[in-house]
C-alpha cells in the first residue's frame, strides 16, 4: 500500500534564527524547529540534559504517605511484597525497586511476586494477593499496575494488607482502596511531568526513599539503565523527564551496564555504542517474550542477580524464548495474511477481525501489530483461552481504538487499553457478533484518510550534504523514541544505473546516484516496488540515515523506507 506522504514545514525565519543562534546546518535547525527547539537555551536541554532537571519526587501526590509507610514497615520488620506487570516496564520496575529495597533492609523480608499470563492475566490477581497472606507480607507495592484494580485491592485490605500503587496507567473513576496511589495521570496530582512509564514511577518513589533515608544523591543513578530499558519498551514519549532518563540511562548501559543488561548484549553483540534502537528491537522483545512464552520472573531473576554466569544463563533462556515466540509470531502471521487473502468481503471493510482457537495467546498482540501496519486498519486478532476468548487489537494516531471496543462492550466479558492498544475477553458465541459490531463501529467513526498509512518526513536531503559531519550530528539528536523520532529525509530525483539488486526474496540492497554522487542503502520489504527501480526513471527515496558495520569497518548507508517514481513537477 503507498503511504501518504507529509513532508513538514518549518517557519522560515524560525529556522533561520536558530541556525544563526547556534551555526548549524539549516536543515539540522529546520529538524529541531518542528520539534520545538527554538532558541540556545531549549537547545543547550535538548542535546546536554541534566539530571538536576528532573522534578522532586514530592511533588507526585501521595509521594510522602508512601514513604512514610514504607519506612514504617522497615522500622517494624514488616515483609514487603513488589508485584509488577509481566512486560518489560513492569519487570524492570520489580528489579530496580527489589535490588533498592533490599540493599536497605534485612534482605528476607523482600520478594516479589510477577502474575503468569494466563494462569492469572494482567494486573493485580486474587492468587498474588493469596500469595502475600500466606506468605506473611504485610505491605504490597505495586509496579506499573494497581491502578484500576480497586475490588482487588479491597480484598487484600480485608485482610489486612495494604497496597501502595506505583502506576502510570488512566485511573478509572473508582480509584483502589490503597494507602498511597503514585500515579501522574491522577486529575488533582500536581506532578508536572504525566508521562512516565511504570517504573519511571517506580523509580521516582526509590529516589524520594533514598532522600528520606539521607543517602547520597546519586544513589538511584545505578538503576537508570534499567529505567531507559523501560521507556524504549513501553514507546513513551522521547520528551522532559524521560528524555533525561533515557540520556543518562543509556550512558550507563554503555558504560557500567546491569549484569542481566549486559549479559543479554554480550549474546546480541550490537553495534556500539547502544542507542535506544538497540533496546526497542534487541533487548525489549527478549524481556517481553519471557511473558508471552514463559515465566516473566526469570526477568527479575536476570536483572537482580550479582553473577555473571548466572546472568549468562538467565539471557540464553531469554534468547531461546525470544527465539520461539519469532516462530509462532511468523506462522501465525502467515495463517493470517493467507485468511485475508482468502476473504473477499475483506477488501470493503474498514477493520480487520480474526479467530483462530490455536493461535497462541502471546503473539496475538504482535501480529495484531503487523496487520494494522501492513492494511492501514484497527485489527483485533482473538484466540481461545481455555472458556473464553481472548483479544488483543491494534490501531494507529487518528482513531480511537479504546472507545470502538468501549462501544462493543455488551458483547464483551472485559476490556481495557488505551487508544491505540487494547485487549479484551469474550465468549465464543459472541465472537461473530462482536466483528460485525467493531466493523460497524469503525465504519462509521474512522476518517477516510486515516486509512491510508502516514509517513512523516522531517526535511528534503540532498546526497552531497550527507557525511559524517552531518550524520554526527544527527546522532546527537538521540535518544530518539516518540516525539523525538530518527530523523527521516527525502531525496528527490535519485536514479539507479542498474546495480540495485533484491535480497533474499524480499528486501532491496540500493546503490543509488543523486547528481553523481553514489550512496548504498537497504529497503526491507520492499521488494515489490523494484519494478519502479527496473524503469531507469528517476525516483523520490525516503529514508533514515545510519552507520552500517560490516568486518570492523564502518560506513554510512540509506535505511530506505519507501520511495516512488518522481513526479515531472
Amino acid at each position: 500500500m503507498q503511504k501518504r506522504w507529509n513532508i513538514l514545514q518549518a517557519d522560515p525565519a524560525k529556522v533561520a534564527a536558530l541556525q544563526a543562534e547556534l551555526g548549524i546546518h539549516p536543515i539540522l535547525s529546520e529538524i529541531l524547529v518542528n520539534r520545538g527547539v527554538e532558541n540556545f537555551g531549549q537547545a543547550k536541554g535538548y542535546f546536554i540534559p541534566r539530571l538536576e532537571d528532573l522534578h522532586s519526587p514530592w511533588l507526585m501526590k501521595d509521594m510522602e504517605t508512601a514513604v512514610g509507610r514504607i519506612m514504617a514497615a522497615f522500622e517494624k520488620q514488616e515483609k514487603v511484597l513488589i508485584y509488577g506487570d509481566y512486560d518489560a516496564d513492569g519487570t524492570t520496575a520489580v528489579a530496580c525497586m527489589v535490588q533498592f529495597l533490599r540493599r536497605s533492609c534485612k534482605e528476607e523480608l523482600i520478594d516479589y511476586y510477577i502474575p503468569h499470563r494466563y494462569k492469572e492475566g494482567y494486573g493485580i490477581s486474587v492468587q498474588g494477593i493469596d500469595f502475600a497472606k500466606e506468605n506473611g507480607f504485610t505491605l504490597i507495592i505495586a509496579l506499573d499496575c494497581g491502578i484500576r484494580s480497586a475490588a482487588l485491592i479491597g480484598y487484600a485490605k480485608e485482610l489486612g494488607i495494604d497496597f501502595i500503587v506505583c502506576d502510570h496507567h488512566l485511573p478509572d473513576d473508582q480509584l483502589p482502596p490503597a494507602i498511597a496511589i503514585l500515579d501522574p495521570k491522577q486529575a488533582d496530582c500536581p506532578y508536572p511531568y504525566k508521562d512516565l512509564c511504570g517504573c519511571g514511577v517506580g523509580y521516582k518513589l526509590i529516589t524520594a526513599l533514598a532522600t528520606r533515608m539521607g543517602l547520597p544523591v546519586d544513589a538511584a543513578y545505578q538503576y537508570l539503565d534499567l529505567v531507559a530499558t523501560a521507556i524504549a519498551a513501553d514507546i513513551v514519549p522521547m520528551d522532559g523527564e524521560n528524555r533525561i532518563l533515557a540520556y543518562y540511562g543509556l550512558k550507563k548501559i554503555n558504560e557500567d551496564p546491569n549484569k542481566g543488561l549486559k549479559a543479554m548484549i554480550r549474546m546480541g553483540e550490537p553495534v556500539r555504542p547502544l542507542k535506544m534502537n538497540t533496546l526497542v528491537f534487541m533487548i525489549a522483545p527478549r524481556i517481553n517474550a519471557a511473558g508471552r512464552m514463559d515465566d516473566a520472573r526469570k526477568v527479575v531473576q536476570l536483572f537482580t542477580t550479582p553473577y555473571d554466569d548466572e546472568a549468562l544463563a538467565y539471557a540464553a533462556i531469554l534468547h531461546t524464548v525470544n527465539t520461539e515466540r519469532k516462530t509462532a509470531d511468523l506462522s501465525i502471521t502467515g495463517e493470517a495474511l493467507a485468511l485475508l487473502e482468502k476473504d473477499t468481503e475483506q477488501a470493503g471493510r474498514k477493520s480487520i477481525v480474526l479467530y483462530q482457537e490455536h493461535w497462541h495467546k502471546g503473539v496475538i498482540g504482535i501480529v495484531a501489530s503487523r496487520l494494522t501496519e501492513k492494511y492501514s486498519r484497527p485489527t483485533v486478532v482473538l484466540t481461545r483461552n481455555g472458556d473464553v476468548v481472548s483479544g488483543s487489537a491494534r490501531s494507529f494516531s487518528g482513531f480511537n481504538l479504546y472507545e470502538a471496543i468501549h462501544a462493543c462492550r455488551e458483547h464483551l466479558v472485559g476490556y481495557g487499553g488505551h487508544p491505540a492498544a487494547a485487549g479484551l475477553t469474550l465468549l465464543p458465541d459472541q465472537v461473530e457478533a462482536f466483528s460485525h459490531k467493531f466493523e460497524e463501529i469503525v465504519a462509521a467513526t474512522i476518517k477516510p484518510h486515516s486509512l491510508v498509512p502516514e509517513l512523516v518526513i522531517d526535511a528534503t536531503l540532498t546526497f552531497d550534504i550527507i557525511g559524517p559531519a552531518f550524520f554526527q550530528a544527527l546522532d546527537e539528536m538521540e535518544p530518539f523514541g516518540p516525539g523525538n523520532t530518527q530523523p527521516v529525509f527525502i531525496a528527490r530525483k535519485v536514479i539507479d544505473q542498474g546495480n540495485s539488486r533484491i535480497v533474499k526474496d524480499q528486501h532491496i540492497r540500493f546503490s543509488i546516484y543523486q547528481n553523481g554522487q553514489m550512496l548504498t542503502g537497504i529497503g526491507y520489504h520492499l521488494a515489490d516496488k523494484f519494478h519502479l527501480l527496473s524503469t531507469r526513471l528517476p525516483v523520490d527515496l525516503v529514508f533514515t540515515l545510519e552507520e552500517n558495520e560490516w568486518n570492523g569497518r564502518r560506513a554510512l548507508q540509506l535505511k530506505v523506507i519507501d520511495f516512488d517514481l518522481s513526479s515531472n513537477e
